[in-house]
């Protein structure tokens, strides 16, 4: 199939999300669409895939101009769409997801075995791995992408739009879903990628296009350098490592000891873990996902049971609510923003203000004080370049990227004693990441403590002051960031620091970090880095 799209525009109100975009994606190709958060791209998919009418332009299949008045019209010309946020019923089966929209039925009773068989044959072809009667919220995030796009396959979609499709990804899953894209390739399915990933788009696509603002400001081969897309996605010369001076210690202000979290089957999930954080230092917590690591941050911010003990200064956290660690002076950012961070259909302003509500500025008696918050969230909206068509806006119809913002903006609004945050660049674009590991770093060294829990090396490398590495709950030793990365996957793998010390593993104090310590997995030449050893087990 060849897409064509002529100076489509979308206007919501006087705001353009797009202006006079232009690109043509020829059958078989992998063309990708890459910008900011918040530039416009999936509004323009959006449009493409009938979910919006454009203001202006057309859209062409096969050189015939086409009008789709919702997706089952896209769908009826073999355009498909994953996106970003899946589109299932958690509590159906694969096969009946896969079913709704299209069923076939054998009398008065839904047909499921056709569709099954359709999965399996679809499962079969590109090694998918989908049982067909699994219960969609049993499945794993990767599994359930999968998911998706035989959605799309078994309506016989011969143009497949997928939308920022690693961003909730680990990088054992992105790895597998870039090779169900080349293979999709080879099969003659054309692939929109949406995407803000420099590595990724540089391995998979064809070609790049890249809109900025919601203009198209050119397109560019896959050899271009990650800098060189860099500064064309964010309109200026961005720094892909993150540039700090070292630490200046003050006292220890978090003092962890044999902390220790049981689940609910009796699985010891943290073991004896100890650990301190002084003031102006970033401690990294690094470990393939599924080691302790989310135990560890709900158990400080009291979202799960613990014994041992937490004190921060000469409070004990263990037992507090998490009202009382707010309190306390703990800013956290959760990993999963749309689930923990934000609530959707409350206004950004809103957003910008939910664990401050309380705060005598914001609030009088039973009543809030809607000026005052108005005024805090365009404030915060300038200070952090949240790209929203206003303060009122609902939270949910922002890109990832923007309402990661609006967490890190509301947490980094009031005087903290620790600042927690797990995953705080997931599906964040260069720009951003560089925006938001400096205002990391600025809370460091104004003497605010800091852990970072982040499941990307090169961020952990960036940030860190010292790493302390996870295993099955367990602490495997705590590191500089001077530490090759080869001993740090084999304490990953689940050697101590002391084996690893033992065999020679450990860098000598003074060595220089890595050299490609940046945001992105990609070397100073723009090259991508190879596999990490420690993925292959995740």
């Amino acid at each position: 199939m060849k897409l064509e799209l002529r100076e489509i525009t979308k206007k919501f109100g006087s705001f353009a999300a797009n202006r006079d975009v232009s690109l043509t994606v020829e059958p078989g190709e992998i063309h990708c669409l890459l910008g900011e958060n918040g530039a416009g791209k999936s509004t323009l998919m959006n449009v493409l895939y009938g979910l919006y009418r454009p203001t202006s332009g057309e859209i062409l299949v096969d050189g015939e101009p086409v009008e789709f008045s919702g997706p089952s019209d896209a769908l009826h010309r073999g355009i498909g769409m994953v996106h970003q946020h899946f589109m299932l019923v958690p509590v159906f089966t694969v096969a009946e997801n896969v079913a709704l929209g299209s069923e076939t039925r054998k009398g008065v009773t839904l047909d499921l075995e056709t569709t099954r068989r359709r999965i399996r044959e679809i499962s079969d072809q590109y090694g998918f791995a989908v049982d067909p009667d699994a219960v969609v919220e049993d499945l794993p995030v990767g599994v359930q992408q999968r998911v998706e796009i035989i959605k799309a396959l078994v309506r016989d979609a011969q143009l497949l739009i997928l939308d920022e499709p690693t961003a909730v990804l680990t990088p054992k899953e992105t790895d597998e879903l870039l090779a169900i894209m080349r293979q999709l390739k080879a099969d003659g399915t054309s692939i929109v990628f949406i995407s803000h990933k420099l590595r990724e788009v540089r391995e998979v696509s064809d070609v790049i296009t890249v809109i900025r603002r919601g203009e198209v400001v050119g397109s560019v081969s896959p050899e271009a350098s990650t800098s060189e897309l860099a500064a064309m996605m964010v309109g200026r010369e961005v720094s892909l490592t993150v540039d700090k001076q070292p630490a200046q210690v003050g006292e220890q202000t978090l003092v962890v000891e044999d902390l220790t979290v049981v689940g609910d089957n009796g699985v010891t999930l943290l073991d004896n873990l100890s650990l301190s954080v002084s003031q102006g230092e970033i401690l990294a917590v690094a470990g393939v996902q599924g080691n302790g690591q989310v135990e560890f941050v709900e158990a400080l911010l009291g979202l799960r049971k613990a014994s041992g003990s937490i004190r921060l200064e000469s409070q004990e956290l263990v037992g507090r609510s998490v009202r009382q660690v707010l309190d306390a002076g703990v800013g956290f950012v959760p990993e999963d923003r749309s689930t923990d961070g934000l609530v959707g259909p409350f206004s950004v302003a809103e957003n910008l203000v939910l664990d401050l509500y309380k705060d005598p500025r914001f609030h009088s008696g039973p009543s809030l004080k809607q000026k005052e918050i108005r005024a805090n969230a365009e404030q915060r909206i300038k200070e952090f370049d949240i790209r929203t068509a206003s303060a009122a806006a609902h939270a949910s119809t922002l890109s990832g990227g923007n309402q990661q913002k609006i967490v890190v903006a509301r947490e980094l609004s009031r005087p903290l004693k620790l600042f927690v945050a797990s995953q705080i660049t997931r599906g964040v674009d260069v720009g951003s990441i560089e925006f938001i590991h400096d205002r990391i770093v600025a809370e460091r060294d104004n003497g605010v403590p800091v852990i970072i829990v982040s499941t990307e090396l090169d961020e952990v490398y960036g940030l860190a002051d010292r790493i302390a590495v996870f295993f099955h709950g367990r602490l495997m030793g705590i590191v500089g960031p001077e530490t090759p990365r080869e001993t740090l996957g084999q304490m990953m793998a689940g050697a101590t620091e002391e084996e690893v010390r033992s065999q020679g593993g450990l860098a000598h104090p003074g060595l220089q970090p890595p050299e490609n310590s940046g945001t992105d997995s990609t070397d100073h030449d723009g090259d991508a880095v190879s596999n990490l050893p420690w993925e292959e087990q995740a």
